[in-house]
């Protein structure tokens, strides 16, 4: 996902053959579609599919980074940046408008936060299932120096996957040190977010964040299928008082409006993640989301954040490039 699209690569554009394949290799090994149904998609029959499929992989296309020959992507990362001012948009291939993105963005996220890696460099990052999944697509190797910051605290009960255990993951896939926040995401009470910080060590985490080379995050809605919603963090009354304070979306569990701004609400005085503004301030910020149903948290985000990268899916992008129409 990392590749670059020349002037040249636009004018030599791959045969459809080849489109065709890589398209079939996207679908099946990141976006996990079955051979029937990627045949049915691409109008072809399954004998064809199960074909390029291994012409893929004799190829060496079936890699976590395949080859990106559609220069509509490229269209669209230049527009993400002319708008919204991004140094780069990252835009991962989608099989339909109606596919879930959240493996595309990861295989996408995963390529890319590699790449970025360097010794001797401090990252701060966020969970949910978009970080999650792009755990699988790191390009694992040794870092001499690499700080990884976790920048928002726990759940205290889950049932399958913990989507807070992305930042220690990270950190064994590059051997580096990592630093969390042994705490609930939300507390009861400012007084006890206080005294956690002040009295009970978590103070050492927070500065220690103050200077961050780096931070990637993503970002989460209001609606029942909301990572804060499945683990309980936020219950269903909250959330609708939160959107009746125009909350359109999360991120670090801090709740903000669609102008970017934190909703002046209780539960945004409990949340224990370290400052926005600190987070803001690192001079490489990653925003990666998509999904029809985060469009308003992602146009918050982006204002509340303002990220210097932004890894989303096709759909996603064509609606953020089109004013959410």
């Amino acid at each position: 996902m990392s590749e670059e699209i020349s002037a040249g690569d636009v004018l030599h554009a791959p045969k459809r053959s080849e489109r065709l394949r890589q398209r079939a290799a996207w679908m099946y090994f990141v976006e996990e579609m079955t051979q029937s149904a990627i045949a049915e998609a691409l109008g072809v029959g399954r004998v064809t599919v199960v074909r390029m499929l291994a012409e893929a992989k004799a190829l060496g296309e079936v890699r976590i980074a395949l080859s990106r020959g559609d220069a509509e992507l490229g269209g669209l990362e230049a527009g993400l940046c002319k708008l919204h001012g991004f140094s780069e948009a990252i835009v991962a291939p989608l099989s339909s408008a109606s596919a879930d993105p959240t493996g595309p963005i990861g295989a996408a996220l995963g390529d890319h936060v590699s790449a970025l890696l360097r010794n001797d460099m401090k990252i701060g990052l966020g969970w949910g299932r978009t970080l999650n999944r792009s755990l699988e697509y790191l390009h694992e190797r040794s870092l001499r120096g690499l700080n990884v910051v976790s920048l928002v605290g726990g759940v205290t009960h889950f049932a399958r996957d913990n989507p807070v255990e992305f930042p220690s993951a990270f950190a064994h896939a590059f051997n580096a040190e990592c630093y969390l926040i042994p705490a609930p995401a939300l507390v009861d009470s400012p007084t006890t977010k206080t005294a956690l910080i002040e009295r009970c060590g978590l103070g050492a985490v927070y500065d220690f964040a103050r200077a961050l080379d780096a931070v990637v995050v993503s970002v989460g809605s209001l609606g029942p299928e909301a990572t804060v919603a499945r683990f309980a963090l936020i219950g269903d009354a909250e959330r609708k008082a939160l959107r009746e304070y125009g909350g359109v979306g999360e991120m670090l569990c801090n709740v903000f409006d669609r102008e970017g701004r934190i909703v002046d609400h209780p539960l945004n005085e409990r949340v224990m993640s370290v400052p926005l503004e600190v987070v803001r301030a690192a001079p490489i910020r990653v925003l990666a989301a998509g999904g029809e149903h985060k469009l308003a948290a992602i146009d918050g985000a982006i204002k509340l954040l303002k990220p210097t990268t932004l890894v989303t899916d096709l759909a996603t992008a064509r609606r953020l490039t089109d004013g959410g129409r």
